[in-house]
Formats: structure tokens, sequence, C-alpha cells
């Protein structure tokens, strides 16, 4: 694809984004900027070609990989370091990247901040995958004694489970009654700017 290609997709993201749709081929030309529909049609066709977009039941839809987004490689934390190369053909979606079974996962917000030593901080989505063998040392969401949180799951050397903060100024959480696990946390994100 080339840079003309590029910002027509970019145009097509946009407009997804703000509509979670496209529209028609003839309104598609002012979307893209192009003046005839035989031109969309054929941008349409690379960009099936390329893997962005597919054909169903006669309309389009972005595929997988119209949502994903350029790896850049790694960045370091401490001191800077000569800049990276972004990597050729090196695309990754988030739900791929946190998500593996999607009929099984749902999200969860974190409030408070008992977590915070886990990296679990208040505001935080938390990504859970249900109906997933768990073992002690998993970070669970959990319901215990009629309540929901979000904890380590822990057992104790009598071989009960318990629940246990990352945050020394709770106490570790022992069911009265019972204690069922929601699912595992498999992953977390957060948005710094808005």
């Amino acid at each position: 694809m080339g840079d003309t290609d590029d910002k027509h997709l970019a145009a097509l993201r946009s407009y997804w984004k703000r509509h979670q749709a496209f529209p028609s081929m003839a309104k598609l030309c002012e979307v893209v900027g192009l003046a005839s529909t035989s031109s969309v049609f054929a941008l349409v066709g690379r960009l099936v070609d390329a893997g962005f977009l597919e054909r169903t039941e006669g309309r389009i839809a972005p595929s997988r990989r119209f949502f994903a987004r350029p790896v850049l490689g790694s960045v370091r934390a401490g001191l800077p370091e000569p800049e990276g190369q972004e990597e050729p053909d090196s695309v990754l979606t988030i739900d791929d990247y946190l998500i593996d079974d999607p009929n099984r996962t749902v999200l969860c917000r974190v409030r408070g901040d008992s977590m915070q030593d886990a990296g679990l901080l208040d505001g935080d989505l938390v990504v859970v995958e249900r109906n997933s063998p768990t073992k002690a040392g998993d970070i669970v969401v959990a319901v215990v004694d009629n309540e929901m949180t979000v904890k380590t799951l822990r057992l104790s050397p009598q071989g009960s489970f318990f629940l246990e903060a990352a945050n020394p100024a709770y106490a570790p959480i022992h069911p009265v009654g019972s204690l069922e696990i929601v699912g595992v946390v498999t992953g977390s994100f957060r948005r710094h700017r808005r």
C-alpha cells in the first residue's frame, strides 16, 4: 500500500470510530476525498487485498487488521536509548493481546487502592476470564460472602482458600460463608489522558 492508501485508510478508521459503520459507496467518496465511486471501488479492492477490509453480504466491513496498531518495538523505562524502529508488518490489536477467549471474557472496573502493589489502580479496567481454572497466586474477581472484590487467591496451611490484598493497609479476607471465583484477571489497562 502506498502513502495515499494509508491516508484513505486513516480516514476510514476515523469515520468508523465516530459512526461504528461505513456509509454508502457514494458517501465514501466524500469521506476519503475521492472524486468518483469507481476510485472508491478500486481503493476498497486494494484494502480488501491488503487485509484491512472484507466483503460481507455485499457490504464492506472492517477486518481484525483494520483495528491493529503498529508495534514500535520496546521502549526503555529507565535511561533513554537510541530510538527503536517500527517492526515491519508487526501489528497487534488490543483484543489479540489481552483476550484469549472472547466468549468467556468480561471487563471490570477497579475501585479503591487495595491492589495497588499489584499494579491495579483505582479506575483501571481488568480483563477477567470466567470459568477459567484457578490456582493459589492468581489475581481473581471473586464474590466473598455476597460481596464482589478483586484480590489475590491464597491457600492457607490448613487448606482453605482466602483472598489477599496487594496493599499492606488491608487485612486478608477469610470467607465466613461462601467464596465464588467469578474469573481470573488476565490483564489490565488504563487511560492516562482524556
